[in-house]
């Protein structure tokens, strides 16, 4: 089985409507599809660009993100029913219950909707936006394979990446949104471990530009990039493309799970297999025993 996926380096800039936010996503989607894609990552948080929006000098703050959802979905459902492509909508924050949550939402070309609240949350979110963290993880089903969605901070916890393998993803998306090259290199460097630890892919990008009128918005540092574990099939660093660093950009690459499930059989390391469950926990027969704890 191949699939092919797109990562989107999202630019970030002032903006004046919710129709010039849609006119650029839409122009990411079209360009993707022109190369016959099957999946689209937009990055983390890239609907915080809709804060930018000048109402009578007003800006608006993450607690307004919430009154763009409609719109959020309409677009990007229509956009994956048009191309026939499953786009991954970087993240939207949403309220549920009076609580706001960031959450990753996969769009499939059929219009169905599957969503992913981060599960952890960083000291800024919650300090200075009040996030609430998400108490369940999923993996979703497509006709190309079973993938996860692991937003940023959530891929540099090892155990969480073990749960998604467990649960049968082989793909791993991560939109990231991070502001200097610390932040981009935790997430980046955490990217290649769990390729290695769980013998998956990684599909990540980041947001780009600025908002100088959004605070904790106003410095952006990214790169997409398609990363694979370290054998011999694959290249030699884990990179199988990467995109120009902090450049408005898409990035492009054809996946092959033949190739994964050739190394956890007899590849020159076989990690996944090789865990010692007597001594840690072993999470395929904790997500067998107690599926609730998935949410």
């Amino acid at each position: 089985m191949k699939l092919r996926v797109s990562a989107v380096q999202y630019h970030l800039h002032t903006i004046d409507s919710f129709k010039e936010f849609e006119a650029q996503v839409t122009h990411y989607v079209k360009t993707a599809a022109e190369f016959n894609t099957d999946f689209i990552l937009f990055p983390e948080f890239i609907t915080t660009q809709l804060m930018s929006i000048d109402n009578q000098n007003v800006f608006q703050t993450i607690q307004h993100l919430p009154q763009y959802t409609e719109l959020y979905y309409n677009l990007f459902s229509s956009l994956a029913r048009e191309t026939g492509t499953h786009i991954i909508g970087g993240t939207h924050v949403i309220e549920d219950n009076g609580r706001l949550y960031n959450v990753v939402h996969m769009f499939y070309p059929d219009g169905r909707i599957a969503k992913q609240p981060k599960l952890h949350i960083t000291p800024t979110e919650v300090d200075e936006w009040n996030i609430t963290p998400g108490d369940g993880l999923q993996v979703f089903h497509t006709i190309k394979g079973t993938v996860a969605v692991l937003t940023c901070y959530d891929i540099e916890f090892p155990e969480i990446v073990r749960m998604a393998r467990a649960m049968g993803a082989d793909v791993i998306f991560c939109p990231s949104c991070t502001d200097d090259s610390h932040g981009f290199n935790r997430v980046r460097y955490s990217c290649h471990a769990r390729t290695i630890e769980n013998q998956v892919y990684v599909v990540t990008t980041g947001t780009v530009g600025a908002l100088p009128t959004v605070d904790f918005m106003r410095a952006n540092y990214g790169q997409a990039a398609v990363i694979t574990p370290n054998d011999i099939p694959f290249p030699q660093r884990g990179i199988m493309i990467e995109g120009d660093i902090n450049n408005d950009m898409i990035v492009t690459a054809d996946l092959d799970l033949e190739l994964l499930y050739e190394v956890r059989e007899k590849g020159s390391v076989t990690t996944w297999r090789d865990r010692r469950v007597d001594l840690y926990p072993d999470f395929e027969q904790l997500v067998k025993a107690k599926p609730e704890m998935i949410g």
